[in-house]
């Protein structure tokens, strides 16, 4: 799978009541950290519980891309291929990743994280690649 025909999905973790500003912050600097331009983004994936925080759709439709929220079984089914787990997560939600792991879970099971995680002041992104779920 070729880096420009796959499916480019960006992982967002925070804390709660994040800005939308500073999620968008955080993607967008993901995206540029693999030179990838922010119209080749086509999926913002995090938690269930945190889709449901205003900024994340708010985030989805600035940059024009789907919000896909993920379950928590479906991040513990891609905990062992995660690069950098959290601590605070892990305590927090009993799952080691939220940015990557759902970054993982949408990107599909040949998926793959183009690096490990980046962080802002209060939110994580990780991007991969994959054919989608």
């Amino acid at each position: 799978m070729a880096r420009e025909e796959a499916m480019i999905v960006a992982g967002v973790g925070c804390r709660r009541d994040t800005s939308a500003d500073e999620i968008e912050k955080v993607v967008r600097m993901a995206l540029g950290l693999f030179d990838l331009p922010v119209e080749r983004l086509e999926a913002i994936a995090t938690e269930s519980e945190k889709a449901l925080e205003p900024a994340f759709p708010e985030v989805a439709r600035r940059l024009s891309v789907k919000l896909i929220a993920c379950t928590a079984l479906d991040l513990d089914k891609v905990a062992g291929r995660v690069l950098t787990p959290s601590k605070l997560v892990l305590k927090a939600k009993g799952l080691p990743s939220i940015a990557e792991a759902s970054a993982l879970v949408v990107a599909g099971r040949e998926g793959r994280l183009l690096g490990t995680r980046v962080a802002s002041e209060r939110a994580t992104c990780a991007i991969a690649v994959g054919e989608g779920r």
